[in-house]
């Protein structure tokens, strides 16, 4: 995914109301921009750090900016990741059609957004004559506590188990369930589940795991021009 037009670097001066972050362009001008990103974003709002920003051509918006990276130091030096939650499901549909994903790979077809269970949408619905189909869940990571180990979640979030708890359902229905995290951030080796911040969680997504709910994980590579599947990662937790 290539960005549509070049990114803007600005400074940021805070992050509230969760959708919204008040920054200051390199020419001095301030501006209030739009965050695409509800959760707590531990470690990537910090004031007077570098962020990047895309210009929506639209003149019907209201915040004409979006923030879309920021620069920080995880540990091996300053890097960017990505904080827009919007990107990861046309990132994986994108590599959903191109094969990219061998766990995902080899489907007749693939549908977005499909109702299912009580009142949900899945992601992804992959479907092919030969075989049950598959229903792919989606969640955006960008938490790094440690070195090299990205972790979801960054808040408490009861949509997250539902969605585990949902999935645990299809596949006792006779389908095949697959939990996609997509991380953000380049220099993910491995992936873990933040189990302090959200126990419910954690305990949802063991219980999918033992109703049959598969869980892979795959890091990003990011950079000003855009962002871009790169390989898998380890779940070690």
């Amino acid at each position: 995914m290539r960005f549509s037009t070049p990114l803007i670097p600005a400074t940021l001066v805070k992050r509230y109301k969760r959708f919204l972050a008040d920054v200051v362009l390199e020419s001095g001008e301030a501006l209030t921009v739009h965050v695409a990103n509800p959760g707590a974003m531990t470690g990537l709002a910090a004031p007077g750090s570098r962020v990047w920003l895309s210009k929506s051509d639209n003149p019907s918006r209201k915040l004409a900016y979006s923030w879309e990276l920021i620069e920080v130091d995880l540990g091996a030096g300053q890097e960017l990741v990505g904080v827009n939650t919007g990107h990861p499901n046309p990132l994986v549909g994108a590599a959903l059609a191109a094969g990219a994903i061998p766990e995902l790979a080899g489907y007749a077809s693939i549908r977005r957004e499909v109702r299912y269970g009580k009142n949900s949408r899945v992601d992804f619905l992959l479907e092919d004559p030969s075989r049950p189909p598959c229903y792919v869940e989606i969640k955006n990571v960008h938490l790094m506590r440690t070195p090299g180990l990205a972790e979801f979640p960054d808040a408490k979030t009861e949509r997250g188990v539902k969605h585990l708890d949902e999935l645990g359902n299809a596949v006792e229905a006779g389908a095949r369930a697959v939990m996609l995290y997509l991380i953000q951030i380049a220099s993910a080796t491995r992936f873990q589940l933040a189990r302090d911040i959200d126990p419910k969680y954690g305990a949802a997504f063991d219980r999918a795991r033992t109703r049959g709910v598969e869980a892979i994980a795959w890091r990003c590579l990011i950079g000003c021009e855009g962002i871009e599947i790169a390989a898998p990662v380890p779940i070690i937790g």
